[in-house]
């Protein structure tokens, strides 16, 4: 397969303005800048391609939703923020091809027709925020950021804005709140940002992923992009060669696992994998032949997310695995939702006890039935990123209830082990010793 998104990747100065337009870089931008900005949206909406950062919503309808005659600015927010357990694709653009990700930032921020572009980045990823800092600059000296870029008539500017760390500014509107300088809480919904989004004007959000693909879409077309849409798959665990692989979308997850990614280490058997990121629902061996796009993985009860796969050989304790998970959520709720502040927590507490040789067997059903109190009731989806790998997600066959296709119904055997002998039924010996 021919590699767009990470075609850079393992070149010299790859970073560098001069490097990104001797591979092309660049060329889809005058394309664009002589369309109407509703016919790049209408581009956009025929290419059909759906948000990279967890919830898969279609992008050019996600930008036409932005009103016609509101007076106020507009925003476009790049989310780097890249916090979900198993991720780092938006990394690998960030630091290897930072140019390709101004270049799609220049398109979208012309379709939607703002003058303000700010890439809210996460933290810890220093070394991105310099390159993106020192890539904009070279993109301001030649020409193609601030005023009349490429003597188009569009003047448009690009901030980084680092953020402090935090898992729930991932999610868009926790995102708003820290670039508006106040505390990453989530806002409820309506208005959605892009009515009343940053500085209470209309904003886009989207992934880093997502904003690349406009470069692609001018220079290829709609159609050659429906028809060999690429997509990058973060591969970690104990595969031979973890990594970020770029492939069509829809590869065969047992071929990503196996054939890209040379199978399991060390010569042990697969045991389990999440798919898309530690919010969604696992998947036992014999359900991998199938392919890693938005509906298939939906039609057997999880989520491609965000194409974070974690992969888990024999030698896991699904309990201590799921604990982890549930560390993580509980640490990083920011406590404003009942549900999450104290639902997760009784998650996490409860699978500490099992893990540690006291847990008792109504606590399975007490999880399971926690978890069903959290999903869908609250402001943002961090209760249900918690609740989804206890649980499984929502089932229309079970009135709205969650599944139960995850950690505790498909390896309870594991967790009732735990629980009558007090120790772990992978290692043999007691965990909390």
């Amino acid at each position: 397969m021919e590699k767009l998104i990470t075609k850079l990747v393992g070149i010299e100065n790859s970073e560098r303005i001069d490097v990104y337009r001797a591979h092309g870089g660049y060329e889809a931008l005058p394309k664009a800048l002589k369309m109407a900005p509703d016919a790049i949206i209408q581009v956009m909406k025929d290419a059909s391609i759906r948000g990279r950062g967890g919830a898969g919503f279609p992008t050019g309808l996600k930008w036409s939703f932005l009103p016609k005659n509101n007076p106020k600015p507009r925003y476009l927010l790049c989310n780097a923020d890249e916090s979900e357990p198993g991720t780092f694709k938006d990394r690998v653009i960030i630091e290897h091809d930072p140019h390709q990700l101004i270049e799609g930032l220049i398109i979208s921020s012309y379709a939607i027709q703002t003058n303000t572009c700010y890439i809210y980045i996460r933290g810890e990823y220093t070394r991105g925020a310099k390159i993106l800092n020192q890539a904009i600059d070279e993109a301001y000296a030649s020409g193609y950021l601030g005023n009349n870029i490429l003597n188009s008539g569009y003047n448009l500017d690009i901030t980084v804005h680092r953020g402090a760390g935090a898992y729930i500014c991932g999610e868009e509107t926790g995102l708003i709140e820290s670039l508006e300088g106040k505390r990453g809480w989530p806002r409820t919904k309506p208005p959605f940002p892009a009515v009343v989004g940053a500085f209470s004007s209309p904003t886009i959000v989207n992934n880093v992923e997502t904003l690349v693909s406009p470069v692609h879409i001018i220079n290829r077309g709609a159609d050659w992009w429906k028809a060999n849409e690429p997509k990058l798959y973060c591969v970690s665990g104990h595969v031979k060669y973890p990594g970020v692989y770029e492939r069509k979308l829809g590869i065969n997850l047992k071929e990503l696992i196996f054939d890209v990614c040379g199978g399991i280490a060390n010569g042990r058997q697969l045991k389990a994998v999440i798919p898309g990121g530690s919010s969604v629902p696992v998947l036992t061996p014999d359900e991998i032949d199938v392919a890693m796009d938005f509906d298939a993985l939906n039609q057997i009860g999880t989520a491609l997310g965000s194409a974070g796969c974690i992969v888990m050989d024999d030698t896991t304790c699904m309990v201590r695995a799921l604990w982890n998970l549930l560390k993580f959520y509980a640490h990083e709720s920011c406590g404003q939702c009942t549900p999450c502040r104290e639902g997760v927590h009784w998650l996490e507490m409860i699978c500490d006890r099992i893990e540690n040789g006291q847990g008792r067997m109504e606590d399975l059903d007490l999880m399971l039935e926690i978890a069903n109190n959290i999903a869908g009731r609250t402001i943002c989806p961090l209760g249900d990123a918690a609740a989804w790998p206890v649980a499984g997600m929502p089932d229309k066959n079970k009135g709205g209830n969650l599944s139960g296709k995850s950690f505790i119904n498909k390896f309870r055997s594991e967790f009732e082990y735990h629980i009558t002998h007090k120790q772990c039924l992978v290692t043999g010996h007691l965990e909390w010793n």
